[in-house]
């Protein structure tokens, strides 16, 4: 067991953090490479496995009904261990069906899992400690996936490891941390009971929209920045992981300083930024033909990533705390309306043109900069929530 001084809800959500980066960052950095040498993925292929992999994330309103049978604590640790053996069996199934078979498995517990963490994120964290304290969630990912990917490195670089392998090794790991969590860990008690149905607000509507682009936005970044970067490119496996450990180092200094910066200037400025910076990045994309430049643009799109706190804080300001739960799966599907359109449709556009898909991108960042000027005005609606959402200690 545990100290019990570390047997606190902040520790829970770091380590659970550290599992899920440690088993999705393998699978996410090997999987380019894997699919296009064992399994001769096109961009057909690769964009109907991203849209089944979205599917889970899809469903995420069904969150609220597993929540009848379980506590969210208990449901974010069986979702890391379905992650973990979906992660760990990838590599035994090198082609199309089997491949998209083990996706949705891994993206079944992935999903759910992001659900219940952002919703427990946001009941155990109070509203001024929130950007900060996310920011350093982000941080502790960041240097668990940097520790990931120079592991990924050193195995396809030194070793000569086989994917199978590697896959294995990561899942298991998953897996062991996972038993360890489940033994070493506390039933916390949330601070306030959840609404055990799904809720939808006219009031949130502005979230919703918001969360909706993110999530189309992600898509391009997750689906075809890094499939570019294989195919025109010709990174691989040892590049690719040595391009995310870069992206890692940066969040792992900067995302703190920037949760601390969105709870100084705000959500709209910070949305704002994120939001044009996107803009130049897609067009980029389109428009790049060194393989330098492109990894600068791969290196700035991930940066922005660490802006998401915004939004997050933006909706634990206008939400009853009771919401959180349902809500948290409502906007998981949300996002996911476009995650399981896009990477399909936009993989047969690839096909014709893939500059097209990027000027889609920036069309898309340029909606949510016009919906961003509308957060103040949102914000001054909605008065202060009565009652006091819990800090992180026991």
């Amino acid at each position: 067991m545990l100290p019990q001084s570390w047997q606190t809800k902040k520790a829970f959500l770091i380590i659970t953090s550290i599992l899920m980066m440690i088993t999705f960052s393998a699978w996410a950095a090997l999987l380019n490479n894997f699919v296009v040498a064992e399994a001769q993925f096109t961009g057909k292929e690769i964009g109907m496995l991203q849209s089944l992999r979205e599917i889970p994330g899809f469903l995420a309103f069904t969150t609220i009904f597993v929540l009848l049978a379980l506590k969210e604590q208990t449901f974010a640790l069986v979702s890391l261990c379905i992650l973990s053996i979906g992660v760990a069996i990838t590599g035994l199934f090198p082609f199309e069906i089997g491949l998209y078979a083990t996706t949705v498995l891994m993206s079944i517990g992935f999903h759910y899992f992001e659900t219940i963490n952002s919703s427990l994120s946001l009941q155990w964290l109070n509203k001024e400690e929130a950007p900060h304290v996310l920011g350093q969630l982000i941080s502790v990912k960041a240097l668990a996936a940097l520790v990931t990917y120079g592991t990924i490195w050193i195995m396809f670089t030194l070793l000569e490891v086989e994917f199978a392998t590697a896959y294995f090794i990561f899942g298991g790991v998953g897996f062991i941390l996972f038993l360890w969590l489940w033994l070493a860990f506390p039933q916390f008690d949330n601070p306030v009971e959840q609404h055990k149905k799904l809720i939808l607000r006219q009031r949130y509507w502005l979230y919703y929209l918001l969360t909706f682009f993110s999530g189309a936005r992600r898509q391009i970044f997750m689906v075809f920045a890094g499939f570019m970067m294989v195919e025109k490119f010709h990174y691989d496996a040892s590049d690719i992981a040595l391009l995310y450990m870069i992206n890692h180092v940066m969040n792992l200094y900067i995302a703190p300083k920037i949760g601390r910066w969105i709870g100084r200037i705000g959500e709209r400025i910070a949305l704002t930024v994120e939001y044009s910076g996107l803009i130049l990045v897609f067009i980029g994309y389109a428009l790049v033909e060194d393989e330098n430049i492109a990894a600068g643009l791969y290196i700035i799109d991930h940066m922005f990533f660490a802006m998401a706190i915004a939004l997050k804080t933006f909706f634990q300001k206008i939400a009853d705390p009771k919401d959180i739960a349902s809500s948290a799966g409502v906007s998981f599907t949300i996002n996911h309306i476009a995650a399981v359109v896009i990477p399909a449709s936009f993989g047969i556009l690839w096909l014709i043109s893939p500059a097209s898909v990027f000027y889609a991108g920036a069309a898309m960042a340029f909606a949510s900069l016009a919906l961003t000027q509308l957060v103040d005005r949102e914000l001054a609606k909605i008065p202060p929530e009565p009652g006091v959402v819990a800090t992180v200690s026991n």
